[in-house]
């Protein structure tokens, strides 16, 4: 739903009634992941995209069904020798997928409204649905915030809220969209439960410290992927020269780490790349960035520097379990030596990390082309 935020907002200001089609999962090879929204309003008007044309006609009629009716349900698409030129995906895989009916006087209308407007504010909120468990509950709504505050409800009183809460708070955190595990009575108790949750999340943060070319061409990569990308060096005079960061600072990159650390502003998704290869930025540096739990951790330089930090590292007490988690020399091997070749080379590792690739050629591994990361 977070997908097209925007133009739902207009259509709550404009007081239309519609259905939100939503992947809850997927199975196999399908191009869009869980999160993914197709909406129809009561004229037939369509926004979003679920499977890029797969599935959508079919889509688009129950959305009509659902605001005639006021039934939303779990609807389940997917390739067979029969159907796989009628509805279903013919690249293979399966969707499973949410319908609601958002309708004046629905439930679930204020709440979805609650997420979306504190999102447009750059506030972070999260949308639970109920997807499956006791027929009455499918499609409430709960909407969660940053602070652990909510709205709405998922229909089995307020120990279910309080502890759905809870849960997706911590997926919140993480920004995190995909399904949850819970039981009607709260925690895991009672008859199971299965919400699925939208995460409306700042974007990860990628830092890059050491203000050389191939941090220019990190940058601009970083910032295509959707990385909020921080340039850092303690030398004033290189520091001027990053249009594509969000933010460049001048600041010994230790001291800068540890600050955005203690103010909160770092989490499990932030990647720190160290590209000046100088040890008396990089040790300690990565002293501390290897203690902390980042997403990836990468530094510059040829075997014979990194033999040389890990040495010194080791020196100033580093164990050899968080040594492991250093990506070094940074990036796949690609072939590549220009900035741009090097940049495409570490941002194609931090993908891989992020998402549990294989890095193999894809022409050379069985199993689904898409994959799609697991919610803890």
């Amino acid at each position: 739903m977070l997908d097209i935020a925007e133009e739902l907002r207009a259509w709550y200001a404009a007081q239309r009634e519609f259905a939100l089609a939503t992947v809850v999962s997927v199975t196999g090879s399908a191009p869009r992941g869980p999160g993914a929204s197709l909406a129809v309003d009561d004229r037939g008007t369509a926004l979003g995209s679920l499977s890029g044309g797969c599935v959508e006609s079919a889509v688009h009629e129950l959305c009509l069904d659902a605001i005639a009716s006021g039934e939303g349900g779990l609807h389940r698409f997917g390739y067979s020798d029969d159907d796989a030129f009628a509805v279903g995906l013919t690249c293979g895989g399966v969707l499973d997928v949410l319908i609601t009916p958002v309708r004046g006087a629905d439930p679930v209308r204020p709440v979805i409204h609650r997420v979306l407007d504190a999102t447009a504010g750059g506030a972070r909120a999260a949308l639970a649905r109920v997807v499956s468990g006791p027929p009455q509950q499918l499609g409430r709504a709960l909407a969660v915030h940053a602070d652990g505050s909510y709205e709405g409800g998922l229909g089995a009183g307020p120990a279910l809220d309080l502890a759905a809460a809870l849960r997706v708070r911590g997926l919140l955190a993480a920004g995190h969209t995909g399904t949850a595990e819970l039981g009607t009575a709260g925690g895991l108790c009672g008859e199971p439960l299965t919400l699925l949750v939208e995460s409306a999340a700042e974007p990860p943060r990628l830092l890059v410290y050491g203000a050389i070319d191939f941090a220019a061409a990190l940058a601009r990569i970083g910032a295509f992927l959707g990385h909020r990308v921080t340039v850092c060096d303690a030398r004033p005079v290189f520091a001027a020269r990053f249009p594509d960061a969000d933010e460049v600072v001048v600041d010994w990159p230790h001291r800068h780490l540890a600050a955005e650390w203690d103010a909160g502003r770092l989490d499990p998704r932030t990647a720190v790349c160290v590209l000046t290869h100088d040890a008396k930025f990089d040790v300690p540096l990565l002293e501390l960035a290897l203690r902390l739990p980042l997403s990836y951790v990468g530094a510059l330089g040829s075997r014979r520097t990194h033999i040389e930090r890990a040495r010194r590292l080791r020196e100033e007490g580093v164990p050899d379990s968080a040594l492991a988690r250093l990506r070094s020399p940074i990036g796949l091997d690609l072939g590549g030596a220009t900035p741009e070749e090097t940049a495409l080379a570490i941002a194609a590792e931090l993908t891989a990390v992020r998402h549990g690739g294989s890095v193999r050629p894809l022409a050379r591994r069985t199993g689904p082309v898409h994959r799609r990361t697991k919610v803890p």
